[in-house]
């Protein structure tokens, strides 16, 4: 599995841009997935200098609504329709226009449930909230972010879990991908969403990711130094900036 990061919030680079938001290329045996566009062409730019031809893409992926997310979409222009999935909750976000451009422009794949990409990549969808230490974050307009989702991926032995803003929180997520595949999580890979001002939950988080023994996590943005720095301190994490590519095997 290849993991490039198109954008991120830093980059050590003068070659690659960033900007503050998050967009993946997975290459994933012979399936090929861009998660999310963002504000910009950014992430094509930095694709383009990566050597990664969106035209290639096998499947979109839109991780939730929101404008920082799904934005460029509307101005991405392939060679031919491609297959995009999201949450079915997104089209009830959407004016007639966007919905209009997506029926023109990609073939659908809105879910209701998991959707599996292949029997080793699923969309979760919904992302059930059980735990009792992560709170909803809610948006401006009191959406409790139902439509919020992430990737699981299926290894022989483990699960690699790939979630975006996290609204639905990644310890829930995590739970949910163990549930799905009924394996323990090896990788997490997602933008923190947490804050110093939430410290009960970054601790409680931190004694998760503990317990459940997961060998690599890795941070993006969307995160305190404060707390980046706790987790550093526990885990050794090594946070990944824009154009920098991830292999696990």
């Amino acid at each position: 599995m290849k993991i490039s990061i198109l954008t991120e919030n830093s980059a050590c680079d003068i070659w690659f841009l960033a900007e503050w938001w998050l967009s993946f290329w997975l290459e994933v045996n012979d399936k090929k997935i861009l998660f999310d566009t963002w504000y910009s062409t950014v992430f094509m730019k930095n694709a383009e200098k990566l050597n990664i031809n969106l035209n290639e893409l096998d499947y979109i992926v839109i991780s939730h609504h929101h404008n920082d997310h799904i934005d460029w979409l509307f101005n991405l222009r392939l060679q031919e329709k491609k297959k995009i999935i999201f949450h079915s909750d997104i089209l009830n976000k959407l004016d007639y226009e966007r919905i209009w451009y997506i029926n023109e422009n990609f073939e659908l794949n809105i879910t209701i449930k998991p959707f599996f990409i292949t029997e080793e990549i699923v969309f979760l969808w919904e992302i059930p909230r059980i735990n009792d230490f992560e709170l909803w974050i809610n948006t401006d307009d009191n959406d409790k972010m139902l439509d919020d989702s992430a990737i699981a991926i299926n290894t022989p032995k483990w699960v690699i879990v790939i979630s975006w803003c996290s609204h639905s929180w990644i310890c829930n997520i995590c739970d949910y991908s163990k549930k799905i595949f009924n394996k323990n999580i090896y990788a997490v890979i997602w933008w923190f969403h947490l804050f110093w001002e939430e410290n009960e939950i970054v601790n409680k988080t931190i004694d998760y990711f503990q317990n459940e023994n997961i060998e690599y996590l890795y941070p993006l943005h969307c995160v305190d130094f404060q707390s980046l720095n706790k987790f550093y301190n526990s885990f050794k994490i090594k946070k990944l900036l824009s154009w920098e590519i991830l292999e696990i095997n």
